[in-house]
């Protein structure tokens, strides 16, 4: 049987118990008589993950649900499988949802044809759909939901005690998800998750990708600042608010200015 490493009460990172990387996080919350998943990772590793659990003695029979954090194929991509295999339920906020259930394989980056990249994608039924403020109870432990939009439009977050839960939100380096409008991403809502998680209470953050960490104030307002001026960035396309120097050239050529090249 394999020591269950528990990096704070009650959770234990899958990535850190096989001592080997999965490409995502994915924490298994432990209530003492059953347990969740947030977040299942990708098709090729699922057995891998589910002896893992068994070898930590958790009963396949006693997980009460395993979660999407968001819609992401390297995070939900055996979401389907994981869901039949545990005979558990599965859980997503709505507008994930659409995606998982759908099978969407432009929304969730299962295919990124420019980059020769595609993996299949497996339509999985969501049985729960998530909202900001409810609750999930897992034998002692509750966890409160977040729906912190930004990064995809069904991104979740979770706080349980001291801890935030924060999906792609934010990493320890001041980076984020991945902002791309295929993928509905919306940066005033993500600055707006992000000054959320800013002001919040907890102690330390647990991201899906990359190690947890105290949370510091200043690496979310770094992150903030930079999301704040991307907003009026031609860079990010339609997920731009506005560009101001094609609002400017656009007067000009009205008024009937000519450009000053000097």
């Amino acid at each position: 049987m394999n020591r269950r490493k528990y990096i704070f009460p009650n959770v234990i990172e899958l990535n850190l118990a096989a001592s080997r990387s999965f490409g995502v996080n994915i924490y298994l919350i432990d209530g003492g008589t059953e347990y969740l998943l947030i977040d299942v990772g990708l098709n090729d590793t699922l057995g891998e993950l589910i002896d893992l659990i068994r070898e930590m003695d958790f009963p396949l029979s006693k997980c009460k649900m395993v979660i999407a954090s968001h819609a992401d194929a390297d995070h939900v991509q055996a979401l389907s499988a994981a869901r039949e295999r545990l005979k558990t339920k599965s859980a997503a906020h709505a507008r994930a949802a659409t995606a998982l259930e759908s099978g969407d394989v432009i929304e969730t980056y299962a295919c990124i044809s420019a980059q020769n990249f595609s993996i299949p994608m497996p339509p999985c039924k969501i049985d729960l759909k998530l909202k900001d403020g409810d609750t999930i109870k897992v034998g002692n432990q509750k966890l409160e939901v977040w729906h912190t939009p930004g990064h995809t439009p069904g991104q979740l977050s979770f706080k349980m005690g001291n801890l935030l839960f924060s999906g792609d939100n934010i990493y320890q380096d001041s980076c984020v998800g991945v902002i791309d409008a295929h993928h509905g991403s919306n940066l005033p809502d993500y600055i707006k998750s992000l000054h959320r998680i800013l002001h919040d209470d907890s102690e330390f953050l647990l991201p899906s990708h990359g190690p947890m960490f105290r949370r510091n104030p200043a690496i979310i307002q770094k992150a903030i600042d930079r999301l704040t001026q991307y907003q009026y960035l031609a860079d990010f396309g339609t997920c731009a608010v506005s560009w101001p120097l094609q609002e400017e050239w656009e007067k000009a050529i009205n008024e009937g200015r000519m450009p000053d090249l000097t």
